[in-house]
């Protein structure tokens, strides 16, 4: 499949990519740009692809069935027909070892997924200008290599003629010389362009810096010196701007790039004159900290860093803030790659900004065993949804002026076949994480939906529950989520007006015009909204009575508390109030006590849930549940 326009096309584009989304998607985008785009969607098709079409850029998948992304590359490198295509990996692989996988084969940039539209283009066009410049340098070359024999020929005449045509030796001197100094000049361009080939090649084009290539060169430099120099140290530092992502949507990438190049600014000036500050990519750098007498070198020059970032950066008018989390590895003889180093200080980093960002955290050795661990739960999950091994329970939502069921939340659990029941609080993060919360949440809706239609079948009077399903924030930003909820009811044949999804406040910040077209175009379907743990995130009160939101539900740490906690009870109050008064019904979350449904009802709270009415039930137990209560 391939897209054209009547303009003058920029450059011919082949995707290889197994997601169909992913490929219309970026044909969309590059055609728009004016490129001409050509698809495959194995690797074995991207191969045929590359060596007939001979395009000029290649946007390659790693993660596909058959023949994966690395093993396509090698290909392409290999044959001489196809060696000079630059291939730029677009994958949701985030590792640095997965990355620098990806530039050992032959790849010439790196895109994560989820990807920028205007981060694809700026890569694309970047890769295809210096595809230009070496292939002018080429042309340049032979040139030359012509102008050269012209000259030689020509001095062959002179000195045949050189007898008879005295009066033309001035003549054709003065022209040879005049040729001369033109090949010295084009000599110079050709250097200058050289040189600022191996420029663009080694560093980053935002801010200068040196990029991951001459990152891994002076890693490699270092381990050799600790083997040939026993009381040689160094430490690398590997440096995540926290909050960046927040900043960069709200105030857009151009103000983000204004950003990224302040905080290197300041990062330089945290160092001695012998280290070295890099840019890995989007909001990522590294340090790296030759000659060092311990870690507490390290220790310290992470300390300052976090100090010089606490003040504020000022961007197009804004005031902004930004903290650092900090992986910090120290380099030994122990180390036999580069990559391990790199690896070690990245799981560091991921260490630090799970406690809680602005903090850093020193490499060690269990850091590295619950990476490989988290690796492992990857592979168990991405196992589980293939062997259906995930379950839906469901916890009744109560209605607290009449005691009775008003419908149920669906609730996801892990029935492994080795460990059991696996608690959502471990697999739910690594679903976030590895984007497989996308087809789990899916699955979980399919689910739910067709349950309480099967419900509504058997129990006439039953026909009035609803079914509360989360929503993601990753699953909120898929391009096709109106198309598969739409699928999901059609296929389930439940009323969407019994159907109420759950979005978290984060869903919404940063992103409010596109969350409020969809989520308007969910109340158009007649399907019920709420703010999941209301009161935890970052909410704005001026775009809340805009959005189309049915209810707010009140995250448990407000709950727990108003037994004997009077300023507990007056937030409860506030949100309670906020919500009637934006026509918002209430949920209360973790309701233990007796005590608790009292003070909510005073409170003018409609519903709750909780360990008070009932624990989340198999779908057995819910049925029996329904089954015994025909007085609803």
């Amino acid at each position: 499949m391939s897209s054209s326009s009547s303009q003058v096309s920029k450059g011919n584009i082949l995707i290889v990519d197994d997601t169909p989304a992913n490929l219309e998607l970026l044909n969309t985008i590059l055609t728009r740009a004016g490129y001409d785009v050509c698809v495959a969607v194995d690797g074995t098709t991207g191969l045929e692809g590359a060596r007939y079409g001979q395009p000029d850029l290649i946007l390659l998948d790693i993660m596909m069935p058959g023949m994966n992304g690395y093993d396509v590359c090698r290909h392409l490198k290999k044959d001489d027909t196809t060696r000079h295509i630059p291939v730029i990996f677009i994958s949701a692989l985030d590792d640095a070892l997965d990355k620098v996988r990806a530039f050992t084969v032959g790849g010439t940039d790196y895109i994560s997924k989820p990807f920028q539209f205007k981060e694809v283009l700026a890569r694309v066009q970047n890769q295809l200008t210096i595809r230009d410049l070496q292939q002018q340098l080429r042309d340049r070359n032979a040139r030359l290599q012509q102008e050269i024999h012209d000259r030689t020929v020509a001095e062959a005449e002179v000195r045949q003629l050189n007898e008879q045509l005295e009066q033309r030796v001035a003549q054709r001197t003065a022209e040879l010389e005049s040729a001369n100094r033109k090949l010295e000049r084009e000599i110079l361009e050709r250097k200058r362009a050289q040189e600022q080939l191996m420029y663009m090649a080694l560093h980053d084009a935002l801010t200068g810096l040196p990029n991951r290539v001459l990152l891994m060169e002076q890693l490699d430099k270092a381990l050799e010196l600790t083997r040939t120099s026993p009381t040689y140290k160094f430490a690398v530092l590997f440096i995540d701007c926290d909050r960046f992502k927040v900043v960069n949507d709200s105030l857009g990438h151009l103000a983000g790039d204004r950003l990224l190049s302040l905080i290197s600014h300041r990062l330089e000036l945290c160092l001695r004159p012998v280290d070295t500050l890099f840019r890995l990519g989007g909001d990522e750098f590294t340090i790296l900290l030759d000659n060092i007498d311990s870690i507490d070198d390290a220790i310290a020059t992470a300390e300052t860093i976090q100090a010089q970032l606490m003040s504020p950066f000022h961007v197009d008018g804004h005031e902004v803030f930004i903290g650092a989390s900090i992986g910090i590895v120290l380099g030994t003889a122990a180390y036999e790659r580069s990559e391990h180093v790199l690896r070690d200080a990245d799981a560091a980093m991921y260490c630090a900004k799970d406690l809680g960002k602005g903090r850093y955290r020193v490499f060690d050795t269990g850091m590295h065993v619950r990476a490989v661990n988290f690796l492992q739960l990857e592979t168990d999950l991405r196992r589980a949804l293939e062997r259906e091994e995930f379950r839906v329970h469901y916890q009744p939502i109560v209605d607290l002026r009449s005691g009775k069921i008003a419908g149920f939340e669906a609730l996801v659990r892990w029935l492994h076949p080795e460990r059991g029941l696996v608690s959502p609080v471990r697999f739910i993060p690594a679903a976030e994480e590895t984007g497989l919360i996308v087809p789990i949440g899916a699955w979980v809706l399919r689910q739910a939906c067709s349950q309480l239609h099967e419900w509504h079948q058997r129990f006439p009077h039953a026909r009035h529950l609803t079914i509360a399903v989360n929503i993601s924030v990753k699953q909120f930003a898929q391009t096709d989520l109106l198309e598969q909820i739409d699928l999901i009811l059609e296929e389930t044949k439940l009323n969407g007006k019994f159907l109420k999804l759950e979005i978290t406040e984060s869903t919404i910040v940063g992103n409010y015009k596109a969350a409020k077209a969809i989520l308007e175009e969910l109340r158009n379907r007649r399907i019920q909204l709420s703010i999941d743990d209301f009161g935890t995130g970052y909410s704005s009160l001026s775009h809340l009575h805009r959005l189309p939101v049915d209810m707010l539900k009140i995250d448990r740490s407000f709950v727990d508390p108003i037994d004997d906690d009077s300023d507990e009870r007056e937030i409860v109050q506030a949100i309670v109030t906020l919500a009637h008064s934006l026509n918002m019904t209430v949920i209360a979350e973790g309701v233990e006590t007796a005590v608790h449904v009292a003070q909510l009802r005073t409170l003018g709270c409609e519903f709750g849930q909780g360990y008070y009415f009932s624990k989340p039930l198999d779908c057995e137990g819910c049925t029996e549940t329904i089954a015994n209560n025909p007085q609803w």
